[in-house]
């Protein structure tokens, strides 16, 4: 038996070849839409079938795109703005280092402390000391003064004293109460640049620093001024100073309170103010004195403006 007996299955060849199913040999298809034998011809014509593109079918899904195509331009802008945040720290921290290497130089070569002598350094650093120990026995005591307020029997007592202190504290400080204790006598004399107003309040304000806690300032003819926070210092035509309003004439006395040693030293800081009237020919003195007498008294100011917080 041939191959293409035996893939009928019937001994007989197909008339349609392999594909086409068919009745018993020799009988035709019993299906009612088959096709007659006959039109089978090997002989006829095939009509062509035009082939139809994927995008003219309803049915035939479009080709994805490939993944990761489109994704690049969306991360190139969010690449450079990291770029660009990232040198702009770049800078800020260069900007950052080079100010901080200029600040250490410009502290590590200033020419007044390197022109200052090793036994002015120390007792600059004792004065600090025993400021700060000053400063932290105040507040030891302001610590007292809170809790004898909230004792409860001792409270209004406490209360009452606290605020006489404090009036006699206000009064001497504003210059309306007259102060005595341990202080500095600092003459000036000398031509009238070397005593100009400008030296003059440098001196006020070296005192001040150094913690002087009263001053008056006397001419030679015995006018004294009493300095608070807000005395001016103005030099007078022909000569002389004008303090709040009063002219006064040289040599000038400053009578001050407060610890003469660290008074004494501020003065005599070089480049100070006792270098500076020297360098102008003028000269400085400065005499310890045990009880020193701020006598003269200011007129009480009176505010238009300000008011205390209720």
């Amino acid at each position: 038996m041939s191959e293409e007996h035996r893939e009928t299955g019937t001994g007989w060849p197909s008339p349609a070849g392999p594909g086409r199913p068919s009745g018993p040999a020799g009988e035709p298809d019993p299906r009612p839409d088959a096709p007659d034998p006959d039109e089978l011809s090997p002989l006829a014509p095939v009509e062509p079938v035009e082939p139809v593109s994927p995008a003219e079918r309803e049915d035939v899904p479009a080709p994805a795109e490939e993944p990761g195509a489109g994704a690049a331009p969306d991360r190139a802008p969010g690449s450079r703005r990291l770029t660009s945040a990232g040198a702009m720290i770049a800078v800020l921290l260069a900007l950052l280092g080079f100010t901080l290497v200029v600040q250490l130089k410009t502290t590590s070569t200033d020419p007044t402390l390197a022109a200052t002598r090793e036994e002015d350094l120390v007792r600059i650093s004792s004065d600090l000391d025993s400021r700060e120990r000053r400063l932290r026995q105040d507040i030891e005591a302001l610590e007292e003064s809170q809790r004898q307020l909230r004792s409860g029997e001792l409270g209004r007592q406490a209360a009452l004293e606290e605020a006489t202190r404090r009036a006699d504290e206000l009064g001497i400080l504003a210059g309306t109460l007259p102060a005595v204790g341990p202080g500095l006598e600092v003459r000036f004399s000398g031509p009238e640049k070397a005593m100009s107003s400008t030296r003059i309040l440098d001196a006020v304000q070296e005192l001040r620093g150094a913690g002087a806690e009263a001053m008056q300032i006397q001419g030679a003819d015995g006018t004294a001024v009493r300095i608070i926070a807000s005395t001016y210092f103005v030099d007078a035509s022909g000569g002389g100073l004008v303090v709040d309003g009063r002219r006064l004439s040289g040599p000038y006395t400053i009578l001050v309170i407060g610890d003469p040693a660290t008074m004494r030293t501020a003065l005599n800081i070089p480049g100070g103010v006792v270098s500076s009237v020297r360098d102008a020919a003028g000269n400085v003195t400065s005499e310890d004195r045990e009880v020193v007498e701020v006598s003269q008294l200011h007129a009480p100011i009176k505010l238009d403006h300000a008011r205390p917080v209720s």
